[in-house]
């Protein structure tokens, strides 16, 4: 196996790490709308690989602008690739600088590539004995290895020798020219041999040899075992040419003439000086208190291997790089005898806080079962108790009575405070075994999700990459991939241990590191407090309660729905004049774009005419097969994620369906659930009422639901203090009538249907960032009257153009707008050069505070709700769904009508507005007749 010699010289593919920084990260601006990403990913790339290799000569070398010695020899090489991005474009020049502030040599060699630059530096240095390493993505760099040129790909830290090469590409390193020469390659348009795919040139390189070998013979390919062999001769006669071609264009030069030899690469210390203006101007805020505070960047990982000591700028990759495995283990324990789980017990209860764990073995939290627990009472402390493990051979262990029945005091302890990372599941789990967890005060997930819910993923292992820059154990390499993968029961203790008490750890020390960011801002801390952590005990019970499902409805409305797809199919065949796959983007695009001459309305990123729902709705305001396809492709969808699905995700024990709640997920504070996602099921539609109808209550019982009525209109009221608005909401009045009357001039009571309807599309429309001219499409009008509208409105709203606008202006000033409780949405891209991504951006802050104030309503009414369930003692009612601003409950019938008022004033006191909120209960034997 291929490893990384010892202060290798490195040689970094700049220009592949340009590209792919530029399409891995989020697109980052400064707070001056400069894009940073690119910027930050290569020289975040940088940084880890230079910690990882410590080398003494590096160099990073970039493509030159303008052509080169292949755009000579072949006019469409590279020719299909689009232009350079402006937002990449306008990065390269400061990372240029910036890398040789860092002390890094850089190189720029016109007239040829960065690949060929590279070639002449490996093979000089291989010349003299010396070891290489190749840092790039190109798989034609392949051509390079050498027992002494070795390549590392830092997407996914794979090294590739010779044997490595052979392995991954079927041929020898020696055999990769001749092997893109015949297969081509898309990606730089080298033509290759039309019909001769990987598997074809593998077999002709393997039984033949290179591409001479091969044409020296060609009466000996039919002879070969492969399919198609038999008729390949000639048409690699016919394309001899662009075989050859192909060879040329894919050589890698390694003699271009180069001002600097190899022992001059050598890494130097940085300019700091010139570093902290950069970081400063590009706002790299934690490497630029790195310098300030140390004077050097500094060394953030441990353990390295080398005994080589760095330069002092590289010692290691900083907080931001990639993580590597940076807590020790010394202090986890496996607890496999009685006296040291009294002993874990005392310290448990003597703890101020403790984080705790669960290790299961599958994620469903309604069948899986609890395989061991792991707890940690301070940083670098922590152990794992498995009672749970049954392969041939596992060490005698605790029963699970006997843990369970030890911890459960302490886990139903108020007083004894927990942290976790998405306890909810944990909470489910142990509900199982007759424990009621309680005492649950921090969840990391949540911590993150309140501090920043745009900054990436709340997942542990990604947090513990952001903020503690550790590479934590993943479960897939102990535990495999696809369908051998083995569940947790099934590892070994050996294995298992150190990974789950790293959980509890890692969780201990995730809290430490965000709290008290959390505490420097009252309002994300009282989101945190009072609204998110009381919401999970909550959505662990509604979860587990479940909702019933008349599955016979469900199978009835899937075999119409296969009819009447059936049906589309044919009368999109008739229109189209031919039949063709309704599911095939590219029969889409030819049917559409070559046959019937639609207009092209938008690309895909690869400039091929889209067929997305957004184009099709577009294309269906005049032409009849769009709209069939629009139908046919939203029915389908129905049947394929409700009708069919939802009979077969019923509990067998329950015989209930049990979704799953999510709330670190939407940017806005808004939950979302899945398997199955109960939010995207069509309210206004037949189709989404029938699948409704499917959700029943048991006998004896009612289906009640509670819907806050046009909340975010509301809520704009509330935001905006338009007069207007406040005083429509304060006398009870239908918004969209009112709002047609002050637009059109009229009474209220001589407003039409059509016009209300118009109204009503204006009003929502607005709150999210809605154009004339998607107003004009939706209503039907010209942009002009659209327009016209849009001027009416806001001269009889002025307060709501004025929140607009300073909605807009403090979000471009501050980075960020909350919600009326203090939750914070970020906005990166608010100052972005862009001016598609700068509007996206200024209509999530003027649409964000009303959704993100309305996430935070509904969840306050929902433990509010369960205040009153718990305090009431109710058995006889149970909160079963929560949907966008609804909740669903299923209540005796015996007590419906109180119960309904009393949830109805719970709803609409739990927040205060200068406007009344306002709450629609409807009750009915299904969820469609309740709603």
């Amino acid at each position: 196996m291929a490893k990384i010699a010892e202060n290798p010289l490195v040689l970094v593919d700049g220009s592949s790490y340009l590209y792919r920084a530029f399409h891995a990260f989020p697109p980052l601006t400064n707070s001056e709308g400069c894009p940073t990403g690119a910027m930050y990913g290569v020289l975040n790339m940088l940084r880890s690989l230079i910690s990882q290799c410590q080398p003494s000569h590096i160099v990073v070398v970039f493509d030159a602008k303008g052509k080169t010695f292949r755009d000579e020899l072949f006019a469409e090489y590279k020719s299909h690739r689009p232009p350079m991005p402006d937002d990449l474009r306008a990065q390269i020049e400061p990372l240029h600088k910036m890398v040789e502030a860092m002390g890094i040599p850089l190189l720029v060699v016109p007239g040829v590539e960065a690949d060929d630059v590279i070639g002449t530096l490996a093979k000089e240095a291989a010349a003299k004995g010396r070891d290489v390493l190749i840092s790039t993505g190109d798989k034609d760099m392949a051509q390079l290895v050498t027992p002494l040129v070795t390549l590392i790909n830092t997407m996914n830290n794979t090294i590739l020798g010779p044997e490595e090469v052979c392995e991954k590409y079927g041929v020898p390193p020696e055999l990769i020219i001749d092997f893109l020469a015949l297969m081509g390659d898309a990606s730089d348009n080298i033509p290759g041999v039309p019909g001769v795919g990987e598997k074809t040139a593998q077999a002709l390189l393997q039984g033949l040899g290179g591409l001479d070998a091969m044409y020296s013979q060609l009466d000996k390919i039919a002879s070969l075992s492969f399919r198609g062999s038999k008729t390949l001769a000639p048409k690699l006669e016919q394309h001899k040419e662009a075989a050859y071609l192909s060879y040329q264009l894919a050589t890698i030069k390694t003699d271009v003439e180069l001002d600097i030899k190899v022992n001059e690469l050598v890494l130097r210390e940085p300019d700091v000086d010139v570093l902290k203006e950069m970081f400063a101007r590009y706002e790299f805020k934690r490497w630029l208190a790195e310098l300030e505070n140390t004077g050097t960047l500094t060394n953030a990982a441990k353990g390295t291997t080398s005994s080589k000591p760095a330069p002092v700028a590289y010692q290691a990759a900083a907080s931001t790089a990639e993580a590597t495995a940076t807590l020790s283990q010394e202090g986890y324990e496996v607890v496999l005898e009685r006296a040291d789980f009294d002993r874990w017990l005392k310290l448990l209860e003597k703890a101020e806080l403790f984080a705790f764990d669960t290790e299961t073995d599958g994620l469903d939290y309604m069948s899986s079962n609890l395989v061991g627990v792991s707890f940690a009472i301070e940083a670098g402390k922590a152990a794992y108790v498995p009672f749970g493990h049954d392969y041939i051979g596992a060490p005698e262990q605790l029963s699970c009575e006997e843990v369970l029945n030890g911890l459960k005091p302490l886990l139903e302890n108020p007083a004894l405070l927990k942290i976790g990372q998405n306890l909810k599941f944990d909470q489910s789990m142990l509900a199982r075994y007759d424990i009621s967890l309680r005492g649950i005060v921090f969840d990391t997930m949540l911590e993150s999700y309140v501090l920043d819910s745009v900054a990436g993923r709340h997942d542990m292992d990604s947090l513990a990459n952001r903020y503690l820059n550790h590479k934590t154990i993943s479960f897939e390499e102990l535990a495999g991939k696809g369908k051998k993968q083995l569940t947790f029961n099934q590892l070994s203790i050996e294995e298992a241990g150190p990974y789950a008490a790293e959980d509890a750890d890692v969780t201990l020390q995730l809290h430490q590191a965000m709290w008290p960011q959390l505490e420097q801002h009252d309002g994300l801390k009282k989101v945190f407090q009072t609204i998110e952590m009381p919401l999970v005990p909550i959505l662990s019970k509604i979860e587990r309660t479940g909702v019933l499902i008349d599955s016979q409805i469900l199978n009835q409305h899937s075999e119409e729905l296969a009819k009447r797809l059936q049906e589309l199919e044919v009368q999109a065949h008739e229109i189209a004049g031919e039949p063709f796959n309704l599911s095939s983007t590219k029969q889409l695009q030819t049917i559409f774009y070559e046959k019937q001459k639609l207009p092209v309305l938008k690309k895909t990123p690869g400039g091929a005419p889209s067929t997305n729902e957004e184009v099709l709705a577009e294309l269906a305001l005049d032409y009849p097969l769009p709209k069939v396809i629009l139908e046919h492709r939203g029915l389908a969808k129905l049947k394929s994620t409700y009708t069919d699905k939802l009979p077969l995700m019923v509990n067998a024990v329950s015989g209930r369906v049990h979704t799953s709640y999510h709330q670190a997920v939407t940017a806005t504070g808004r939950l979302s659930s899945s398997d199955p996602n109960l939010q995207n099921i069509p309210v206004r539609n037949d189709e989404g009422r029938r699948i409704r109808q499917a959700f029943i209550a048991p006998e004896g019982s009612c289906i009640l639901a509670a819907d806050y009525s046009q909340i975010e209109l509301r809520i704009m009221a509330d935001l905006s203090g338009d007069k207007g608005l406040l005083d429509a909401f304060a006398q009870g009045k239908d918004i969209h009538r009112a709002t047609a009357a002050e637009v059109f001039g009229i009474a209220l009571d001589q407003v039409t249907g059509e016009q209300r309807r118009s109204a009503k599309a204006i009003n929502f429309g607005l709150i999210y960032g809605m154009s004339a001219f998607g107003l004009a499409r939706q209503l039907g009008i010209p942009r002009g009257e659209a327009q016209r509208y849009m001027d009416l409105y806001f001269e009889r709203y002025p307060g709501v153009l004025d929140y607009m606008e300073r909605t807009r202006v403090q979000a471009a000033e501050q980075g960020y707008v909350e919600t009326l409780f203090g939750r914070r949405l970020y906005l990166p891209d608010i100052k972005s050069s862009n001016g598609m991504r700068r509007k996206a951006a200024e209509r999530a802050a003027i649409n964000a505070p009303m959704q993100g104030t309305a996430a935070d309503i509904i969840k306050t009414a929902m433990i509010a709700v369960n205040g009153w369930l718990e305090q009431q003692e109710q058995p006889l009612i149970k909160m079963i769904m929560q949907v966008h601003d609804e909740l669903v409950f299923e209540v005796h019938q015996s007590i419906l009508e109180k119960s309904g008022e009393s949830i109805r004033q719970l709803m609409e006191q739990c927040v205060s507005l200068s406007v009344p909120l306002k709450v629609d209960v409807g009750t009915g034997m299904n969820w469609d007749e309740a709603h």
